[in-house]
């Protein structure tokens, strides 16, 4: 029986991926501008085959969510920028903005052919983090959904400034999969998958097919794949599945360029790296914590307290914490770290920052002492708190 490194036998491998994709009825399929774009820009003929390929899902009895790059390369084309010209951040926005309404043209003009109504959906990471936007946004897609509709879901690049970016759309995708409970995350991109070693200089290197859990192996092979890959790069998109696997969906990296690949996929060929739901699904509201909300400060903790979270979901108290970074107030997102500066758990704070440390290494029943009054025993409450 064939195996790979990872002990996943390829008979055991095609198994699984055949019993997810059979069962998958909610699925994020992710587009990078590697594989849409060419010399030309916006490469027509991927943009055709992507809309055939939703199609087949769709008309399988599907629900599909697109996410697509594409509007800066495409803005560059119609206004003949030239390529090796350098980017700011003024001129990216401008290209964006340029961008996408032709790239969206190009989608619906091809989703048309096949029938099909399409939704142009432009996000920032603020409208994830506020968490009635993020309710807001969910219940959106859900209402397209009803309506027979293919949402097309891109970055809102023209107004997206550092502290409102997800960093790529990897993270997107990955977000929005957790957001609305999808079943499967598809990343087409412009490489095979996953190798044990670089296929272009190792003889023994192999394509890894099924990975069941995301380890720092794992993302070491990341390293192995020579590609054009757009803002992400490989190692986003392991992460991205990584992600997706904590909210009990599997993922799939693979050929976005290869024609009929989802139709390959469902119909069970072998092709690319698929990735297994973690067994223990975290709740949505944890994965929000988890995910979208980027931490205002940091909480080091002692051996203790990190043993007390990690292995027997305690809350944090103020008498575990060593040292506190960054300024926050209370309800702001934090991380925890260990001695070692690791990121061990994410939560929502109930005190300000100068409180906490003015507690820290206390006892909770010291802080009225300390505050002259106390809202709270725990500094994180476990029902606030996550473990990453």
């Amino acid at each position: 029986m064939a195996k790979n490194k990872l002990n996943i036998s390829l008979e055991e491998g095609l198994y699984l991926r055949q019993t997810y994709f059979d069962k998958a009825k909610r699925i994020v399929v992710k587009v990078g501008s590697a594989v849409l774009t060419n010399e030309s820009g916006i490469d027509s003929s991927v943009i055709t085959n992507i809309a055939n390929e939703l199609c087949f899902l769709k008309q399988s009895g599907r629900e599909v969510i697109l996410v697509s790059s594409g509007a800066v390369a495409a803005g560059k084309r119609k206004i003949s920028f030239p390529d090796n010209a350098e980017i700011g951040l003024d001129e990216k926005q401008a290209l964006a903005a340029i961008g996408q309404p032709k790239l969206i043209q190009s989608y619906e003009a091809a989703f048309e052919k096949c029938g099909q109504t399409v939704a142009q959906v432009l996000l920032t990471h603020s409208d994830l983090a506020d968490r009635k936007r993020y309710l807001c946004v969910r219940n959106t897609i859900l209402a397209l959904f009803r309506y027979d509709t293919i949402p097309i879901l891109n970055e809102n690049d023209t107004v997206a400034v550092d502290e409102l970016r997800f960093g790529d759309n990897d993270t997107l995708a990955a977000l929005i999969a957790n957001l609305i409970e999808a079943d499967m995350f598809i990343c087409l991109t412009d490489v095979v998958g996953l190798y044990t070693g670089n296929p272009q200089s190792d003889p023994y290197a192999e394509p890894v097919y099924t990975v069941s859990t995301v380890t720092k192996e794992i993302e070491a092979m990341a390293g192995n794949v020579s590609s054009a890959l757009g803002t992400g790069g490989m190692q986003s998109k392991i992460r991205a599945a990584k992600m997706v696997s904590t909210g009990g969906g599997s993922s799939f990296i693979g050929p976005g360029r290869e024609e009929t690949i989802l139709q390959q996929l469902f119909s069970g060929e072998m092709v690319g790296t698929f990735f297994l739901p973690a067994p223990d699904k975290i709740k949505p509201r944890k994965q929000w914590i988890a995910h979208v909300l980027q931490p205002k400060g940091f909480l080091v903790l002692d051996q203790g307290a990190c043993g007390a979270i990690a292995n027997r979901g305690c809350s944090l108290l103020p008498s575990g914490i060593l040292k506190v970074e960054g300024e926050f107030d209370v309800g702001d997102p934090i991380h925890c770290l260990d001695e070692e500066g690791n990121t061990i758990a994410a939560g929502l704070i109930n005190y300000s920052s100068t409180d906490v440390d003015t507690i820290k290494q206390h006892h909770s029943y010291d802080i009225t002492d300390l505050l002259g009054t106390k809202d709270y025993d725990e500094v994180i409450h476990r029902d606030n708190l996550v473990l990453l």
